[in-house]
């Protein structure tokens, strides 16, 4: 208690006379709200700034990402046993991802490289071109695995068969599919499916050959996931290295070429964009574009 009273009895300057000095003034009351006045415009003036910079940067355009790293369409060969990719198809990939970007604007890799069945790297794109002309030895279980994730989470496999007279690969591709996926089997899809009908509108499928007029495929969910070619599209596609054509298309020529990259257009898009053109609301646009293709001149495409 005694220490208590000693502070509130502190000893206080004492004046010349001997009298307690006064306590130091306090600065008047009326000094604060000037204060107040000055720091508060200065606070919502900040917070202001850092709001219109946050808008500001939320408007800046920024690169949208779609499918794989980059979101570009990106024809990936597949591989499996102790296959390569060689041959005069080898730049079939290539062109595909220019007459993509000359035809529609859409991104696209120009130097696709390969990936294995039972690769993980398989799952990083949405896309896969199974192609050959002979016969296959059976997957082993990485690679049906492998092939059995990637259709799992959404991946379109076309397997395009390079030799359709013999239907050698066709024949052993479909064998070893019913492995990967014993659900599913091939159904004929036609004119009536979005595949056909993506960008441009295709009256049939072909390539370097003929072959039938449909495509056949593993439907799942409603929408064609693996795609089977007896047309040996990668035929029509690929080119020299002079920038022509490396195979013959026959029996129609160059007009069927010029059809064979279409149809590889539309696939491209079918991949990157599901089937959001299936409703009929975008006709005009694909009748107009169809068109345009239809007057330009025939001459040899610009080399990729």
């Amino acid at each position: 208690m005694r220490r208590w009273l000693g502070r509130l009895g502190a000893r206080r300057p004492r004046g010349r006379g001997g009298e307690a000095a006064p306590p130091p003034s306090r600065p008047a009351a009326s000094a604060r709200p000037r204060r107040l006045a000055v720091t508060r415009p200065r606070r919502l003036a900040a917070a202001a700034l850092v709001l219109v910079s946050a808008l500001l940067l939320l408007a800046v355009p920024r690169p949208v990402r779609a499918f794989g790293e980059e979101g570009a369409w990106n024809p990936r060969p597949l591989l499996t046993g102790d296959a390569r990719w060689e041959g005069v198809r080898a730049t079939a990939p290539a062109r595909w991802s220019f007459e993509l970007e000359r035809r529609t604007s859409a991104p696209a890799r120009r130097n696709p490289t390969t990936v294995r069945a039972d690769d993980p790297a398989l799952l990083a794109e949405p896309f896969a071109l199974w192609g050959g002309e002979g016969d296959l030895p059976p997957l082993t279980e990485r690679e049906v695995f492998g092939l059995r994730r990637f259709l799992a989470l959404g991946g379109v496999l076309l397997v395009d068969d390079f030799a359709p007279g013999s239907g050698a690969f066709g024949r052993a591709a479909r064998r070893e599919l019913a492995r990967v996926l014993p659900e599913g089997s091939p159904i004929p899809i036609g004119t009536e499916n979005v595949v056909f009908r993506s960008f441009y509108l295709l009256p049939r499928a072909v390539g370097r050959v003929e072959g039938p007029p449909k495509l056949s495929a593993i439907v799942r969910g409603g929408m064609p996931q693996v795609i089977f070619s007896d047309h040996d599209l990668a035929g029509a596609l690929a080119r020299s290295e002079g920038g022509g054509p490396s195979v013959e298309v026959t029996p129609g020529g160059e007009a069927q070429r010029e059809r064979a990259f279409r149809l590889a257009v539309n696939i491209a898009m079918y991949v990157l964009c599901s089937n959001y053109k299936d409703d009929q609301v975008h006709a005009p646009f694909l009748m107009r574009r169809r068109a345009i293709d239809d007057n330009r001149p025939r001459s040899a495409p610009a080399r990729p």
